[in-house]
């Protein structure tokens, strides 16, 4: 709540953030990358196998399409957003934290919250959106090759079942998680870092419990939010 309160206070430190989020973006875009082609490789070669199974190879590409942006493609994002920017930002603000810098801030009447919590959290989230989309199209990709080339898949049959059942409602999910997972990274991150136990090997914990507590933060959340939106929004054609 005082993150969010803080959001619309001035001044904004805009130089930060923008700082923050290209740090964030910086170290996170090529591992990012780099798990979202076999991942998106996975679910293609394995859907594949499925729906030749039980004779539904034309909703190969539908399948394999929707399971990377509803799924794949959030939870991809915000592990690397998390294990990279997020772990970086807790072991700052922890180390900042024992050298009472925190501390000093309040005394000369500057809030860290407003000053170094704000523009981090609004750093991930931007980071979270943004490399969302990113691994979205690349895993599509990489799941059109896998199927196409290696499995041989038709690629008008894999198009054409993805225009025919998916819908903009299952892009905007896949955004509306990447806000909701790049904010409880950078939350869980900054919470962390202020909190953390005096000497470095408080901030060594306290960077690990970031990541763990927001590693099984993001799969309660993730499930929660699935299970609201397929109650919630019929499927295409439904």
């Amino acid at each position: 709540m005082d993150t969010t309160r803080a959001t619309f206070r001035r001044p904004f430190a805009a130089r930060e953030t923008l700082e923050q989020f290209w740090f964030v973006v910086s170290v996170s875009w090529l591992p990012a990358l780099l798990v979202a082609i076999p991942f998106g490789a996975v679910i293609a070669l394995q859907l594949g196998t499925l729906t030749v199974q039980v004779g539904a190879q034309s909703f190969t590409g539908a399948a394999s399409v929707l399971a990377v942006v509803q799924q794949a493609a959030p939870i991809v994002t915000t592990l690397v957003v998390a294990g990279a920017g997020g772990a970086a930002i807790c072991a700052d603000l922890g180390s900042r934290t024992i050298r009472d810098e925190i501390d000093a801030m309040k005394v000369m009447g500057v809030s860290p919250v407003q000053r170094l919590v704000v523009p981090r959290v609004l750093a991930c989230i931007g980071a979270a959106v943004l490399l969302n989309g990113l691994v979205s199209v690349v895993g599509v990709v990489g799941g059109y090759f896998f199927n196409v080339i290696v499995q041989g898949g038709t690629p008008g049959a894999y198009l054409a079942s993805f225009t025919a059942l998916a819908q903009m409602s299952d892009l905007w999910v896949g955004e509306l998680k990447a806000v909701v997972f790049g904010f409880l990274a950078g939350i869980i991150a900054c919470h962390r870092g202020l909190n953390t136990a005096p000497g470095p090997k408080g901030v060594g914990d306290s960077v690990n419990q970031s990541v763990v507590v927001t590693f099984l933060l993001l799969f309660f959340v993730n499930f929660v939010i699935t299970t609201l939106y397929l109650q919630l929004v019929p499927g295409k054609g439904a």
